[in-house]
């Protein structure tokens, strides 16, 4: 009973350090939800080999979805016409990174990490779309209608109705609302299961591993860096849910290049969702894919250390300091908020397991280029990301 209360204790630290960023994330999702238009984006991305994939890379940057729910939106952008380059970018940029797990890196690890981590999946994310476009033949890509209906409430196609005029439909208080649904009803329905494994992993790590072992294995080096790719590429876990396990990790003298590794192939990629990269994709850009996130998440990893070390800063100095800046009503008041939404989403994804695992889950009837894999299956079924 006593370990149990151990692990629950340090995993309720971390969510007290992390809830109010969180939220922040979770309304600046919904922000992104109504004001940017991936319709509109999309278009764009059949449109230059090059340019194409460093705005698809960018605009994955910001966008909260797993590796799981991402797909169904890359899918769309390759039916509006999006090449592959442009929708590998895409596939790699947004799992890895967005405006939640940049607030939680914020919170739980330090200003470097949180500068490092989205910067570096911009990278790989641009790296993996350039070398797909100039392994691909040239010729022009099929051009497809875009979804133009109205985010808000699908008033109107977009087409008919002149966006001057569409303008007029909804206040800014409706759209606000419409943004905070997206964020609470979609994104949060996405993670909120697996941020709360996150922080119960976060805290048995802490808990349980010396750190000892962590610093003689994962300390740093070539070898630390494989060892974490090994470990990351077959696991499924979301940008959210692997902060606080990157942060216990450096705790116990994981360097924050090994975390880095963690970090950037852990959201990524995962054995369900890779085979419907190679339908989506096809095998060569799912080999370039991999490769890419393998090459420069290490790469990128070492680099990384080497700054830690110039700068002379110990990482475990540096871990969860900007959390200290947030008043303790706040993050008590954050705690609670994020548990109370968590219910609905966490109790939907057990019954959904549950389910599955007993057989009484009747027959999903989605159409193929919208499944998601098997293990995202408890609340991805967005088709896009707006």
């Amino acid at each position: 009973m006593s370990f149990i209360l151990q692990v629950l204790e340090e995993a309720w630290r971390l969510l007290l350090e992390s809830s109010v960023y969180v939220i922040f994330g979770l309304l600046t999702a919904g922000l992104l939800r109504m004001f940017l238009s991936p319709a509109a984006v999309a278009r764009n991305f059949g449109q230059g080999r090059y340019s194409s994939v460093f705005k698809a890379a960018a605009l994955g940057v910001p966008i909260p979805l797993c590796s799981c729910g991402v797909l169904p939106a890359a899918v769309s952008m390759k039916k509006q016409g999006a090449n592959n380059g442009a929708v590998t970018a895409f596939l790699i940029s947004t799992p890895e990174s967005g405006v939640d797990s940049i607030a939680l890196s914020y919170a739980l690890l330090d200003p470097i990490m949180t500068v490092a981590r989205p910067l570096s999946a911009f990278i790989t994310a641009a790296a993996a779309g350039l070398a797909e476009n100039v392994l691909s033949e040239r010729g022009p890509h099929r051009e497809k209608k875009p979804d133009l209906n109205c985010p808000v409430d699908g008033c109107c196609d977009g087409e008919d109705c002149p966006p001057e005029e569409h303008a007029r439909h909804h206040t800014l208080v409706q759209k606000m609302m419409a943004g905070l649904r997206f964020a609470w009803q979609d994104v949060w329905e996405d993670m909120a299961a697996w941020y709360l494994i996150g922080l119960i992993l976060a805290g048995l790590i802490t808990v349980l591993v010396p750190a000892e072992v962590m610093g003689q294995y994962l300390g740093g080096g070539l070898a630390s860096m494989l060892l974490m790719l090994a470990i990351g590429i077959p696991l499924y876990i979301c940008a959210t849910a692997s902060t606080p396990i990157a942060a216990a990790l450096i705790l116990k003298g994981v360097s924050p290049g090994a975390a880095l590794v963690f970090l950037l192939a852990g959201p990524a990629t995962n054995v369900a969702s890779l085979t419907v990269l190679l339908g989506v994709l096809g095998r060569r850009a799912t080999v370039v894919y991999l490769s890419a996130i393998a090459l420069f998440s290490v790469a990128l990893g070492l680099l990384l250390d080497r700054v830690y070390a110039s700068l002379a800063l110990a990482p475990r100095a540096l871990i969860g300091q900007a959390a200290e800046i947030m008043p303790a009503w706040a993050e008590g008041t954050g705690a609670l908020f994020l548990l109370i939404l968590s219910v609905g989403p966490v109790g939907r994804a057990v019954k959904s397991r549950w389910n599955r695992w007993t057989g009484g889950g009747g027959v999903r009837t989605e159409a193929p280029e919208a499944v998601a894999p098997e293990p995202c299956q408890a609340g991805s079924s967005r088709a896009e990301p707006t």
